[in-house]
């Protein structure tokens, strides 16, 4: 018995799924055919039935869709038709011809009437002898108001809008007058809650007291104090309450970042073993906005610790000096080193959003270089052109990376050698289609002037690494002494090309070749492949990565797994 209704309710339910009622749309394309279907989309399966009612109700449906796209004269046809698992509404539509603008009333009144960018949206206004569309008028007249209240005519109104149809001659006439009234300015900005000095917070605003008003400078004062890294949070409000002669004052209400931040890192790799990073950073010391970042960094290869004092301009945003010291250990491959590094830099922020840094450092190293031992003490001036865009963070889904760079040392001035060391490193990273990324990296660099055995280790040129060649060991690409130890080179060039495809959520899968060499005289081009998982955490990219040398003399395979920026 209860197998017989088991049975019972089966055929019952199968019986029921056959008999659903379908719907089918013919004799339209495009955007006729994309409208009607959204219309149709609304209805789920149980609501769709073959009774007149509903026929009447979907005939409805399709004739307001055409309408809102011009056509007010179609022919609509629903024909009911048996099938072997259920019924179907066939709705065959002829659309006729459509509906024309025959005139348009378009009058821009106050003092939007001579601005440029309202002469320009001009040009998406509805035109004579165009098919009404309903859509594109809406989105015209949504678009005077956008740009109204972008640019400040915060009193602007339709003095008339009107869309009239008349479907018998296939005509339509467009009325629209705009009256933006007064367009406002900027007043007096005023900070709340700061604990850095005016004038500094001042040097941020990148418009002046009677400019007229524009949205985007609220945003790009947002960001210019963001960049800072002095507050914890930034509201930037127009004080509507405060009006006077058609002038917005605007108030900045600021709340303080703790002065003290901690950031950690952690990677590994088959040939160094575990790294270990952490940064300290005191965003704010007074009320100048002077910052102090330190950074420490581990690894059984080499140990770092390195303190960079900043001090802001008066224009915070362009301009600051630094003063920086650190202290490097190395002992990893034939080179073992104790530098000490004190620097001055000054730096400028360009309209071209490239920073432009002028330096001039001390380097004193005491090393030993394969068969070499030494110390060395060079003065060093520097300039350098760096840029670094991005959109998005995390696994960014755009960005590029860009420095040049060239440092000078010479024995009239000191130093125990003379040289040109010239840098440059290049990355792109783009996104197409959501789960596929593409990333470039190229890096090189040249020593002119000098022979590398005269040079201290952190002067020449290695390569090899999660950086650039990850089919080989860390810093293990180099020209060799007669015994086979490394020595370095006087250049070097590594490229590396890389394609991600997201396999779920934040999680992608990676290839990647790798390509490059550092030498002296002829360069010895090694090259690399292997694969990787990426991983898109809430603090930056994860990854793991497994890499050949396909030129490599010993040990071919290489794992690394870092986290931070990928370019």
């Amino acid at each position: 018995m209860s197998r017989f209704l088991l049975l019972l309710i089966l055929l019952t339910s199968q019986s029921l799924l056959a008999a659903q009622t379908t719907i089918r749309l013919s004799g339209l394309s495009g955007e006729l055919q994309d409208n009607v279907q959204l219309y149709l989309d609304r209805y789920s399966a149980d609501e769709i039935s073959t009774s007149l009612r509903f026929q009447s109700r979907l005939e409805q449906d399709v004739n307001t869709a055409l309408q809102a796209l011009g056509y007010y004269h179609s022919e609509i046809n629903i024909e009911l038709q048996s099938r072997n698992n259920g019924s179907r509404l066939l709705i065959n539509v002829v659309t006729g011809e459509p509906t024309r603008i025959f005139d348009v009333d378009l009058q821009i009144k106050g003092d939007a009437a001579a601005d440029a960018d309202f002469s320009a949206l001009l040009a998406q206004a509805p035109k004579v002898g165009q098919v009404i569309h309903h859509g594109q008028y809406d989105s015209f007249k949504s678009s005077l108001n956008s740009l109204a209240l972008r640019k400040g005519y915060f009193n602007a109104n339709f003095t008339l809008a009107r869309l009239e149809v008349a479907p018998s001659l296939k005509q339509a006439f467009v009325k629209l007058h705009f009256d933006s009234g007064r367009r406002y300015r900027f007043g007096e900005v005023s900070f709340q809650g700061e604990h850095i000095r005016t004038e500094r917070l001042q040097s941020l605003v990148p418009f002046k007291a009677g400019d007229p008003y524009l949205a985007t400078h609220l945003g790009q004062l947002n960001q210019a104090l963001a960049n800072t890294n002095w507050f914890s949070s930034i509201l930037v409000t127009g004080n509507t309450e405060q009006l006077d002669d058609f002038i917005l004052p605007v108030e900045v209400e600021l709340a303080p970042r703790k002065r003290n931040s901690i950031e950690t890192g952690i990677g590994y790799s088959d040939d160094v073993g575990a790294r270990f990073k952490l940064n300290w950073l005191k965003p704010w010391l007074n009320d100048r906005g002077h910052s102090l970042d330190s950074k420490l960094a581990l690894s059984s290869a080499e140990q770092s610790l390195e303190a960079a004092y900043k001090m802001p301009l008066e224009t915070v945003a362009n301009d600051f000096w630094q003063l920086q010291y650190g202290l490097r250990n190395r002992d990893y491959q034939d080179t073992r080193s104790k530098e000490s590094n004190l620097a001055l830099e000054r730096h400028w922020l360009l309209q071209s959003d490239w920073y432009r840094t002028a330096s001039i450092r001390w380097l004193y190293e005491d090393y030993t270089q394969a068969d070499q031992e030494d110390t060395s003490s060079l003065i060093i001036p520097g300039l350098s052109f760096s840029r670094a865009r991005q959109t998005g963070s995390g696994m960014p889904t755009r960005a590029d990376r860009l420095l040049l760079g060239i440092e000078v040392s010479d024995r009239s001035w000191g130093s125990a050698e003379s040289f040109v060391r010239l840098r440059g490193r290049a990355g792109y990273l783009t996104t197409f289609a959501d789960n596929h990324r593409v990333l470039g990296r190229f890096d090189a660099g040249a020593v002119l002037m000098e022979q590398v055995d005269n040079l201290p280790p952190s002067i020449r040129f290695f390569a090899g690494g999660d950086n650039n060649l990850r089919g080989y060991a860390y810093e293990s690409v180099s020209p060799r002494n007669s015994d086979g130890e490394l020595i370095g080179g006087r250049y070097m060039a590594t490229a590396s090309l890389e394609y991600q495809y997201r396999v779920k959520g934040n999680w992608w899968l990676a290839t990647f070749a790798d390509y490059g060499s550092a030498w002296s005289n002829t360069p010895d081009w090694k090259r690399g492949v292997g694969f990787g998982v990426r991983w898109g955490s809430p603090i930056g990219a994860v990854r793991i990565d497994f890499a050949w040398g396909l030129d490599a003399e010993s040990s071919p395979f290489q794992l690394h797994f870092s986290l931070g920026p990928e370019l």
